[in-house]
């Protein structure tokens, strides 16, 4: 099944997410240091979606963004970090 993944970005603090019937099901939070940095703190995914590789999804939209933008990621979050050191195709976006 397919999501949509939205993006929202507020004061220093920001997120790519799933909602489900009005409830967010997935997250991948992240806090901005700086205008051209940020920093992956957190991702959960609900149960519900577990094995549909929505946690992947959330990350492949952030890089996007941090691509189009001229964004750096620091991946402090364990979930994000794993998938940085599995796939050097993603690491154009690290600090």
């Amino acid at each position: 099944m397919e999501y949509a993944i939205e993006h929202e970005e507020a004061a220093a603090k920001g997120a790519f997410f799933v909602q489900k019937d009005g409830q967010r099901v997935a997250e991948m939070s992240y806090s901005r240091t700086n205008a051209t940095l940020i920093i992956i703190d957190h991702t959960e995914v609900d149960a519900s979606l577990s094995g549909q590789g929505v946690g992947k999804k959330l990350l492949a939209a952030l890089i996007e963004w941090a691509r189009s933008t001229g964004t750096k990621v620091v991946p402090l979050c364990p979930f994000a970090k794993a998938q940085f050191d599995k796939d050097a195709s993603i690491r154009d976006v690290l600090r």
